[in-house]
């Protein structure tokens, strides 16, 4: 009973132990106190109680301590209990002091909680980085179309980050630079034989203002002839005139169609009338026979009359072997 006893003691004894490094993290207290960071395992304990990871805390402590930063670990607790990225702020902390870049703890965590990557802007402001803008299409003033592409460089603007527009508006700002200064130019030989004139122009602009960035310089990587936009313009334009051209003639051919139509009907209407007054001759000549005022005589010698003129008018006719000769 007595070796039973001791066993279960000192099985007890492991899991107490076992448990109690579990919740208790001596060897994180332990790696700190050789670091030369003090911390207390009480410290450590209210750590887990508050739902904060003792690991980072004390690890982003051991890491300021030996790059020389004074960062209290109240501070730590707070900006990761405010939803920040705690290893990240100090990553950047340590980078920005190497490099003799100016970068407050407080700026480094409101940079972190604004959404932006503290520690790869302290990288862009040591290396600034290269990005490249889309095609940008432009049309000189002599009506050529050109199409560029730019590389800008950046670097980081460390007290512009929070509040600061991002890359999405740089390249906005460039393209519109580019587009003003190749519609500023007369010729577009002009800028395919000093394409560093865009530059110049756009850089002397100020498009940085407002962001998180500063732009180093605006290198022209690439010009391509478009289309010969004036041309097309022109071309539209008389394309137009000749349809605008072709609308009135229809128009003027339909009016003159239609007077035609016109016309016919009124000779028809007046044909009319002349029948309507030729079918009144017999009945004016049977009126004046019974009145009295036309004799048989007048009759015949009117007829003999009309006979002579038909026979004047046939005479008068070509013949139709005349007209074959």
């Amino acid at each position: 009973m007595e070796i039973g006893a001791l066993i279960f003691l000192i099985v007890a004894i492991g899991v107490g132990i076992y448990i109690l490094f579990i919740f208790i993290p001596v060897g994180l207290w332990f790696s700190a106190l050789l670091s030369g960071v003090r911390i207390s395992l009480i410290q450590l304990v209210f750590m887990r109680w508050r739902r904060v990871p003792p690991n980072v805390i004390v690890r982003s402590m051991i890491e300021a301590h030996k790059a020389g930063l004074h960062i209290t670990r109240d501070d730590l607790e707070a900006h990761h209990l405010a939803g920040g990225h705690v290893e990240q702020v100090t990553h950047a902390l340590v980078s920005a002091s190497k490099a003799n870049i100016e970068l407050p703890f407080r700026m480094a965590t409101a940079i972190d909680l604004a959404g932006r990557d503290v520690y790869e802007a302290v990288q862009m402001s040591v290396i600034p980085k290269v990005i490249n803008t889309p095609p940008v299409t432009a049309v000189s003033k002599d009506g050529i179309q050109l199409i560029a592409k730019a590389r800008v460089t950046l670097r980081a603007n460390i007290r512009q980050l929070v509040g600061g527009a991002g890359e999405e508006t740089v390249l906005a700002r460039v393209g519109e630079g580019i587009v003003s200064s190749i519609g500023s130019s007369a010729s577009h030989k002009t800028v395919l034989e000093n394409p560093d004139f865009i530059s110049r122009v756009v850089l002397e602009k100020g498009l940085d203002a407002g962001t998180a960035f500063e732009i180093l310089s605006i290198d022209i990587a690439d010009i391509d002839i478009g289309k010969n936009i004036g041309a097309v313009l022109q071309t539209d334009q008389a394309e137009a005139d000749l349809k605008i051209a072709q609308a009135r003639a229809e128009e003027r051919r339909a009016m003159a169609v239609a007077t035609e139509q016109e016309n016919k009907a009124l000779a028809q209407a007046m044909r009319a009338k002349v029948i309507e007054a030729e079918a009144e001759v017999p009945l004016a000549m049977a009126e004046a026979f019974r009145s009295g005022h036309l004799g048989v005589m007048d009759y015949y010698r009117m007829k003999n009359i009309e006979a002579d003129t038909s026979m004047r008018e046939n005479i008068a006719k070509p013949s139709p072997k005349d007209k074959k000769k």
